[in-house]
């Protein structure tokens, strides 16, 4: 008889987790409380730009393995675009000074000897000062792990950290952001080439992989929010959607909890996860970008931080943003569309914009906050985690969370 695995959430971490087991000869059973996959990585149709725009901008790097090899799981690995060698644009606002980082495409970090391809003014003195991050632990602060000053702080070190950990990178883990180092600038060019779903976020890593799961005969249902977690010893026996709708579960039947850390928390309570959350703000304007504009182009010294160039639209991230989710609306898009026109070359008065404001876009990369990751296994030996929130040894990103549902669907398939 087939096995059956139930995923409760279908955001990436469950729709990687799902693609995984269904692969691996399960009956797979996904459940979603909301009506649409993809949680925080899905693309909408917005009445005010007229454009389908996705809710936040998530740049992958080739380098994000589990990432790739879920995209190839779906058939999609060629939506995802990106220069053929990994050079990344900044300018800066306050001088007007531009420059390209080249980190070429190598296996190995040889641009830092290059004073041609790496951030100008700079000395390979200053990169190797960041050495002890790529080794330090999730205990220690950014802050108290290298020098958070100076050009090469500025200019790269601070805007890469910022983006991977959403908090000011001094307060964040030390180990964390190592991970995001040694996974990047440490593994040279070939690990770094950006990439971008430029047909956006749901066509090419959610929608498709619920269509697979369909046609192969697996569930996926919407608007099916569970209420509660049946136990019986040391196992769930039972799936609790209310109003009587009920799913018991068979002795080799598994469950993997792939929603966020509220909601887990509430499923399965004593559960340890992390508490505070930092907002993310990304802002959409309805303009076509110059013909010379770059797919990506790191902005310093302004209100922007990284400016993404799609058809018809050019769009903003702007991370640890809290101090803007209560900000008038419109005066915000005013002083980001200044930012846009400074950047970019563009002018004119502002277009057709939206701004989307995750609240608790993820959790705080603080050591304190990591800590309380738990791991995928729990106390139920037929239930699983996935998220990530969970202990994933990097920030909260799409690299992340596939690896989360990898791991989970991992422990699912050893259990045979």
């Amino acid at each position: 008889m087939q096995k059956t695995v139930h995923i409760i959430g279908a955001g990436i971490s469950g729709l990687s987790a799902a693609v995984r087991l269904a692969n691996g000869g399960y009956k797979v059973f996904v459940h979603e409380a909301t009506q649409q996959a993809g949680g925080r990585c899905r693309s909408y149709f917005d009445a005010a730009t007229n454009l389908t725009i996705d809710n936040g901008n998530h740049l992958l790097l080739s380098g994000n393995r589990h990432a790739l090899s879920y995209a190839r799981a779906i058939g999609t690995e060629a939506g995802l675009v990106g220069p053929a060698r990994a050079q990344f644009p900044f300018v800066d606002l306050a001088s007007g000074r531009r420059w390209q980082l080249d980190l070429g495409d190598s296996r190995l970090p040889l641009w830092v000897f290059d004073e041609a391809r790496r951030v100008p003014d700079t000395s390979l003195r200053d990169y190797l000062a960041l050495a002890p991050l790529a080794w330090a632990g999730t205990g220690a602060l950014v802050g108290n792990t290298i020098p958070c000053k100076g050009t090469l702080y500025d200019r790269l070190v601070q805007p890469l950290l910022l983006a991977a950990l959403n908090v000011d990178p001094p307060e964040g883990s030390a180990g964390l952001a190592g991970a995001i180092v040694r996974e990047t600038l440490l593994a040279g060019g070939q690990a770094c080439r950006p990439l971008i779903a430029r047909d956006g976020l749901s066509s090419v890593l959610i929608e498709p992989a619920v269509k697979l799961l369909q046609e192969r005969g697996h569930s996926v249902q919407f608007s099916h929010e569970l209420r509660a977690l049946g136990m019986s010893g040391d196992r769930i026996s039972e799936l609790d959607f209310g109003n009587g709708d009920k799913v018991a579960l068979g002795a080799d039947d598994a469950v993997v909890l792939a929603v966020p850390p509220r909601a887990a928390a509430s499923l399965l309570p004593g559960l340890k996860t992390p508490t505070k959350f930092r907002a993310i703000v990304n802002a959409h304007f309805r303009v076509d970008p110059p013909r010379d504009a770059v797919p990506i182009l790191g902005v310093v010294g302004g209100l922007v931080e990284w400016l993404f160039a799609f058809p018809q639209r050019l769009s903003v991230t702007i991370s640890n943003g809290d101090r803007l989710v209560d900000m008038p609306r419109e005066e915000l898009a005013l002083a980001i569309w200044q930012d846009i026109c400074e950047a970019s070359g563009v002018s004119g008065d502002l277009p057709p914009w939206q701004i989307v404001r995750e609240r608790r876009a993820t959790f705080e990369a603080t050591p304190e906050q990591n800590a309380l990751r738990p791991g995928p296994a729990t106390a139920q030996k037929n239930l699983f985690l996935a998220g990530d929130w969970t202990a994933t040894g990097l920030p909260a990103t799409i690299e992340g969370s596939v690896r989360s549902g990898d791991r989970a669907a991992d422990l699912v398939l050893a259990r045979r």
